[in-house]
């Protein structure tokens, strides 16, 4: 196993840092959510979309006051900008739409619009979309997919003016996606594999840069957790194991101080294993079915 390779996404966020805003294209700028963090990267990317004088804001960070000054001063130096239209959110996790309430208070009242998900939408009051909403805005249309598996609410949006895909927390511009404990590795799969059915050039994350060949990067995700798939089952090839021994045995490659964080991927592998019936779990202990 010593010879065998530890993973197929090489490229990772530790370390990386990003410009506090840029404009990524005609359509595209984004703003830097002042959240750095080791889940977060550089931290949350907002994208301010669109070619009018009112834009769409997709997601809004997590409630940092640093943010807000940044974003407005965004706003103040493209030429033709007067202030946003609408907010979208990719789903609920904190650093994307933690942010909404002060941006609410700094640019007045609009729209926000998201996938429900109630015991985490923070009691705001939304503009309730789905799978198949389309958000138009001067120069832009966002269309929403429902891609489940990082989280139960998570949306896609493609623009096909450019042939985008805004992809939130399912692919990132560096490293891999975290799978939480309410999220589920087998809609994750699913959600990746109709990604690539689309006809996507560029691909605009929620932490990182910029993804300008898409489809190798989708293939990537799909590889390294099929991989993944194979070095937990080999883990456990020798008899019963806690997941921390299995981390140990397969994330030889990263600092102990990421283990915590490999160690909720180890365990969305394993429930997606338990839910085949290919393991089980007892008490702290996983082994072969």
């Amino acid at each position: 196993m010593s010879d065998a390779p530890r993973r197929v996404v090489t490229d990772t966020m530790i370390g990386m840092s990003m410009a506090d805003s840029e404009r990524w294209s005609e359509r595209v700028g984004v703003v830097l959510g002042q959240n750095p963090g080791p889940f977060t990267g550089p931290g949350t990317n907002t994208y301010v979309i669109g070619t009018g004088s009112r834009r769409v804001l997709l997601d809004t960070g997590q409630g940092v006051d640093a943010y807000t000054d940044l974003l407005e001063r965004a706003l103040s130096e493209t030429p033709g900008l007067d202030g946003i239209e609408e907010i979208l959110i990719t789903h609920a996790h904190p650093d994307h739409i933690g942010g909404v309430e002060s941006i609410l208070e700094r640019f007045g009242s609009m729209r926000v619009s998201k996938k429900p998900r109630t015991e985490m939408d923070r009691g705001l009051e939304l503009s309730e979309i789905d799978e198949g909403a389309e958000i138009s805005t001067a120069g832009a249309t966002l269309q929403a997919l429902w891609t489940p598996g990082h989280a139960i609410d998570h949306l896609c949006f493609y623009m096909p003016e450019e042939r985008a895909l805004f992809t939130g927390d399912m692919v990132l511009g560096a490293g891999t996606t975290v799978i939480p404990r309410d999220g589920d590795l087998g809609d994750y799969m699913a959600s990746l594999r109709r990604l690539m059915e689309l006809d996507v050039d560029v691909i605009y994350p929620a932490h990182g840069p910029k993804i300008t060949e898409p489809r190798a990067k989708i293939e990537s995700y799909i590889q390294h957790r099929e991989l993944r798939d194979r070095q937990i089952l080999g883990a456990l090839e020798g008899g019963p194991a806690k997941v921390e021994r299995i981390v140990d045995e397969i994330y030889t490659d990263v600092p102990e101080a990421f283990h915590a964080a490999a160690a909720v991927s180890v365990e969305a592998h394993l429930r997606r294993f338990e839910k085949g019936g290919r393991v089980v779990k007892e008490g702290e202990t996983w082994r072969r079915a």
